[in-house]
């Protein structure tokens, strides 16, 4: 071992770093040490002493303040970066390396230059955490491992909430170097303990090399390398080999009266869903985030959520909307609050479901020291809370918790969700035709944008599987490796399309946020083939007199024929508009695989056939029949 290291490490750390055994390792710790010279290093283990030191060391620095529940810490990130910052976020790109449009890319060797000349002395005077994690169930053919440097303890802890250990992960290595490696500082800080030169912020992403590059970045999403970062890796990983890393959910589908459970994975943009889906009350929740997926020697396709936690977005999180969710927030249990209003030890956001005169006129929130009324440089007024304001929490503390959870194996998957954020145009619930179709169900996701990524809310974009603003493969090549994965399995999960987002043209949802439970329990029944469906252009729609039993069973609340109609008519018009969007979107991007022209245009034949004959925008389901 090099005699550099023990300029950083003390002895103890030292021969934890010894034990791994792991050159490898060694020469990742040293070269970045060496660049961002921190005061001192100190090496983290999987035991409860060094995960409590980092805990504990997140409070001392103020980088989290204790709130007056047991277990509750709030965090404070930079005013002007509390979300995703796509613009910063870049793929280290060679020459002869293929993107898709879209990617936002550097050339790699300017890239490399550029971000490492930034974190050159990036942790000077501050502690650097040495960190090692397993992304995925331990001892199991889905572990991913990864390796993070970190001088912010409240990235440190978060990643403990969020993520297994993995020490004894690296002692298994045995020397290799099959690991992700993520440097991050947190740069400067000001007196809030928050970063300081945000205009110097980058996350590069360099997917030849198994790094992520952050700094001068707190967010969770930009800070914490094994979240979407490691997301992009894996994506470029699994997309060489014969597996799949997708942005998806994991949940256990508990239909009422049946002893069974049928899993299913969704993908859905930031705030459309994901997590409100994967915690619908009486079903069990194995993740909320990011799955990978690998065929088994059966034939089925299985699943893993490769974290142990959830870092989930507060607002309207509420005990009518979100009772599951509501309560652990609400309950002593070791827990991050991030950018949310603190009055007297007790923490506020937006849509809570408090009574407007409970909820206090001053505190402290992500704009500092705040009273009702305070306005942004542009004249805007401040809320309580920042709109993207998040909760972190392991998800052994949630009660509906799958007991099969932590499977090595994972789990055998039935069906997959797909769904945005989308105001006019798809039904609430839908099943693909074909696996082919539903491949396309997800490539041609739209989504209004809102709070959980920096820029303008409202903005009507496509989102390709949830999964494009983490794209680092030629988007062609993903859609095959989808298809040639389905062909590979003999029991293929059925695909469905949900919107939960469907409004009249008041602007009035045509759903409660509660109902998306009968369209899960629906698809759920699919899966068994348990319900009859009315075949049409864009998939199999449910039938009436099986959607009005659900709502009874299920809410003890009538669902008339009348609410039906207005859901599940097809509107012709915008599914062609949709369409066109489609072709100008994909039409510029060389490698999209036949079948998806195949699916598309027989959808737009179909569509186009109707109008023709009927001369309606919008039929009702009754017209398949």
């Amino acid at each position: 071992m090099s005699e550099k290291l023990s300029k950083y490490l003390d002895n103890t750390s030292l021969e934890k770093l010894r034990a791994l055994k792991n050159c490898h390792v060694e020469e990742q710790v040293e070269r970045f040490l060496e660049l961002c010279k921190p005061a001192k290093a100190t090496v983290i283990t999987d035991s409860e002493e060094d995960i409590e030191y980092v805990r504990q060391l997140a409070i001392d620095l103020g980088e989290e303040i204790p709130l007056e529940m047991r277990g509750h810490t709030v965090h404070y990130d930079s005013y002007r970066v509390q979300a995703r910052d796509k613009e910063n976020t870049r793929v280290l790109k060679t020459p002869d390396m293929e993107m898709s449009q879209g990617i936002n890319t550097i050339d790699r060797d300017e890239g490399l230059e550029e971000v490492l000349g930034i974190m050159d002395g990036a942790m000077e005077g501050k502690e650097c955490l040495i960190r090692f994690f397993s992304l995925g169930p331990t001892n199991s053919r889905f572990t991913q491992r990864a390796l993070q440097l970190t001088d912010s303890a409240y990235v440190g802890h978060s990643e403990d909430i969020l993520y297994r250990t993995g020490y004894e992960e690296f002692r298994r290595l045995e020397g290799g170097d099959d690991f992700f490696t993520f440097i991050h500082s947190a740069g400067e800080l000001d007196d809030r303990n928050t970063t300081k030169n945000i205009e110097k912020r980058r996350i590069y992403v360099d997917v030849i090399d198994g790094k992520v590059y952050s700094v001068n970045n707190q967010y969770a999403g930009n800070s914490l390398g094994l979240k979407k970062l490691a997301l992009r890796l894996a994506i470029y990983k699994a997309n060489h080999s014969d597996w799949l890393t997708e942005h998806m959910l994991i949940m256990g589908i508990h239909p009422l009266g049946k002893n069974r459970v049928s899993y299913f994975t969704g993908a859905y943009p930031s705030a459309c869903g994901k997590t409100s889906t994967a915690m619908i009350p009486g079903q069990t929740i194995v993740g909320d985030d990011i799955a990978y997926l690998r065929d088994d020697e059966e034939g089925n396709c299985r699943a893993v959520n490769i974290e142990s936690g959830v870092f989930g977005i507060i607002r309207d999180v509420n005990p009518e909307d979100d009772p599951l969710i509501y309560k652990t927030l609400t309950t002593p249990r070791e827990m991050i609050f991030s950018n949310v209003l603190v009055h007297e030890g007790k923490p506020y956001w937006l849509g809570m479901g408090l009574p407007e005169d409970e909820i206090p006129e001053e505190g402290m929130n992500h704009s500092g020291e705040w009273q009702k009324g305070k306005k942004d440089s542009k004249g805007n007024e401040i809320p309580i809370a920042h709109p993207n304001a998040r909760y972190t929490i392991r998800l052994n503390e949630l009660d509906n918790i799958d007991p099969n959870w932590d499977d090595p194996e994972g789990h055998v998957i039935r069906g997959i969700f797909y769904g945005g954020r989308d105001p006019d145009t798809n039904v609430p619930i839908s099943e693909a035709l074909s696996w082919e179709h539903g491949v396309y169900m997800g490539a041609t996701i739209e989504s209004e944008t809102t709070s959980a990524t920096l820029g303008a809310a409202g903005v009507r974009k496509s989102n390709p599987m949830a999964i494009m603003d983490f794209m680092v493969v030629p988007f062609g090549l993903y859609l095959s490796n989808h298809i040639d994965f389905g062909n590979r399995l003999k029991n293929t999960p059925k695909v469905f399309s949900t919107n939960y987002f469907l409004q009249n043209e008041e602007g009035g949802y045509l759903n409660k946020k509660v109902d998306k439970k009968v369209w899960i329990i629906w698809s759920e029944g699919r899966v068994h083939g348990e319900y009859d469906a009315i075949k049409s252009p864009i998939g199999f729609l449910p039938l009436y007199e099986d959607l009005r039993k659900l709502f009874r069973q299920v809410f003890d609340r009538e669902y008339n024929h009348e609410n039906y109609l207005e859901q599940f008519s097809i509107r012709i018009k915008k599914h062609l508009e949709k369409q066109e969007r489609m072709e100008e979107l994909y039409g510029k991007e060389e490698g999209i695989p036949e079948f998806f022209w195949k699916v598309h245009n027989q959808i737009r034949k179909d569509l186009e056939k109707i109008i023709k004959k009927t001369g309606k925008e919008i039929v009702p389901p009754s017209y398949f029949q």
